[in-house]
C-alpha cells in the first residue's frame, strides 16, 4: 500500500486543478440564423437547391448563400441567414435585442427544442411562410466524448464559464454540455452576450470546476 503524506496529496490536488484550469474552450458567437426543413425551403426557393456559402466550425455545417426576411408584429430583420444542411425541423434564432426589435417574447431554448416557440413570418423573394419556430439560443458547450472525458465532466452537466476581456471578464452560469461523436470543442453564444462580455473572434473561455 502507497503511503502518501499530505504535503505530497495536496500537491498532487493543486497540480491537477491547475491543469484543468489551463484547458481552456473556443468562443463563437452565434448570429440571428434560420434552420429549414426541405418542405420549407421549396416553398420559399422553388425549384432551387440550398447553396453552400460558407463552411462553419462544426463538421458538415455550413451558412447558405440564402437568406430570408424575418416580420414580427412590430417591425422586421433583412438578410437573416440560412444554415445548412436541411433539417427535420425549421427554427429561427434570434437574440433578445431581435426579440424586441420584432415584437416577440421568443423562449430561451437549447436548438432543437421548440416548446412554447413563437411564431414569424419568413419571406422570399418568391414566398413567404408563418410558422412557429423562433427561439433565443440557450448558451451552450459543443464537444466530443473525448473532450467530455477529458475535461472530466458528464454528459447533462451544466457547468459556469469564465470569459476574460478587457475591462469586461464575465463569468456565465447556465452553459449545457452537448456532446457529439463529431462536434469540435467550441462554446456558443449569442450576439447579446458577446457584447456584454466584449467578446471577439478570437476569446476563449475556461470552465469552473466548483
Amino acid at each position: 500500500m502507497l503511503d502518501y503524506s499530505v504535503d505530497e496529496i495536496k500537491k498532487v490536488v493543486r497540480e491537477v486543478l491547475t491543469e484543468l484550469q489551463e484547458e481552456t474552450i473556443p468562443i463563437g458567437i452565434s448570429n440571428r440564423h434560420i434552420h429549414l426543413t426541405e418542405e420549407h425551403f421549396q416553398l420559399l426557393f422553388p425549384n432551387e437547391q440550398i447553396e453552400p456559402q460558407k463552411k462553419l466550425k462544426q463538421p458538415g455545417e455550413y451558412a447558405a448563400k440564402q437568406t430570408l426576411t424575418i416580420i414580427g408584429p412590430k417591425g422586421s430583420r433583412e438578410n437573416v441567414r440560412i444554415l445548412g444542411p436541411l433539417r427535420k425541423q425549421s427554427q429561427v434564432e434570434i437574440s433578445k435585442t431581435d426579440a424586441r426589435t420584432l415584437g416577440i417574447n421568443a423562449p430561451i431554448r437549447l436548438s432543437g427544442n421548440l416548446k412554447d416557440a413563437v411564431e414569424i413570418t419568413l419571406k422570399s423573394p418568391a414566398a413567404e411562410i408563418t410558422i412557429p419556430a423562433v427561439i433565443i439560443a440557450k448558451r451552450h458547450i459543443h464537444m466530443s466524448f473525448a473532450d467530455l472525458e477529458k475535461l472530466h465532466l458528464t454528459k447533462g452537466e451544466i457547468v459556469s464559464v469564465k470569459i476574460e476581456t478587457p475591462e469586461r471578464t464575465t463569468i456565465f452560469d447556465d452553459v449545457e454540455l452537448r456532446p457529439g461523436e463529431k462536434y469540435v470543442l467550441e462554446m456558443h453564444v449569442d450576439t447579446d452576450e458577446a457584447n456584454a462580455a466584449n467578446i471577439g473572434p478570437k476569446t476563449v473561455g475556461k470552465i469552473i470546476h466548483h
